[in-house]
């Protein structure tokens, strides 16, 4: 018997178990690395709408005027949010207002139109393409300010429990 040479089962053993703590390391650095790209590729998509989304509300801002607190006035500006590659504007009874709400656009804003429901047909007017808004894989949303000239871009489907971009871009992985 001592003359067999082989390996032992102890040797086997070990070697097994060294190699599922690799694979598992490996399995672990790589989930991360998968997530850190998802967050990175949200970022990007929400900036560059949010690029395009500052230049239409500055328009519009600056259509608005010396006298912004007359209703011809804001409607005139808000002419300015209307086309294709802009989006829709959210109605009250539109099927996604109770998640807007749960994600913090407020109903005045709602009601005011400057909430804007974006498709995949409009981001691929702003120069956004393979990237989905639909109701499958979420919606991005823009809320427009027209006094302050900003737009704040949501994402329904969100990441780790937010949705606005200003909040997204604090989360580190």
């Amino acid at each position: 018997m001592k003359d067999n040479k082989g390996i032992t089962l102890i040797a086997l053993v070990i070697t097994i178990i060294v190699l599922l703590i690799l694979a598992g390391i490996t399995i672990n650095t790589g989930m991360e690395s998968i997530k850190k790209a998802n967050l990175e590729g949200l970022k990007t998509n929400m900036l560059l709408i949010e690029t395009k989304a500052k230049e239409y509300v500055e328009n519009a801002s600056f259509k608005l005027g010396v006298n912004p607190n007359t209703d011809t006035m804001y409607e005139k500006a808000k002419e300015n949010l209307v086309g294709d590659d802009k989006g829709a504007v959210v109605n009250s009874d539109d099927e996604i207002v109770s998640d807007l709400l749960n994600m913090g656009i407020t109903q005045e804003d709602i009601n005011r139109g400057k909430v804007y429901k974006l498709t995949t047909q409009n981001l691929e007017k702003m120069g956004i393409n393979n990237v989905q808004s639909n109701n499958d894989e979420g919606w991005y949303v823009i809320v427009y300010n027209i006094e302050d000239t900003s737009a704040e871009i949501y994402y329904t489907n969100g990441y780790q429990g937010k949705y606005s971009l200003t909040d997204i871009e604090k989360i580190e992985i």
